[in-house]
């Protein structure tokens, strides 16, 4: 297994961020603002679907991938740490995905 966690992908769009939009990719997105990164994220995440409904798993691996890249990438442009995303993933291992899911249809 691979010791490259997502805090480490983080951390890669963190500094590729800074660097100049015609540099890095990252930093393209970055600069081009939420509605466009969320926008390819919706894409890449599209693209994960087709993937998995066709059960082409390395094409899912490699588009998975590609979630996961530009998730990091909008929650870097709304300034919300991965860290924060964990917790809230923590805090719902405290219940059942059924009482989560009802508890907020009740709010």
């Amino acid at each position: 297994m691979s010791g490259f966690s997502l805090s480490d992908l983080e951390r890669i769009v963190e500094e590729r961020s800074k660097a100049s939009p015609e540099q890095s990719w990252t930093a393209k997105l970055v600069a081009a603002g939420q509605p466009k990164a969320a926008k390819k994220l919706g894409e890449e995440a599209i693209e994960a679907v087709m993937a998995a409904v066709t059960s082409d798993r390395d094409n899912l691996t490699y588009e998975a991938a590609d979630v996961l890249y530009h998730l990091l990438v909008v929650l870097k442009i709304a300034e919300i740490p991965l860290e924060n995303v964990m917790a809230e993933l923590e805090r719902r291992t405290a219940q059942s995905g059924l009482k989560e899911k009802a508890s907020r249809q009740s709010s």
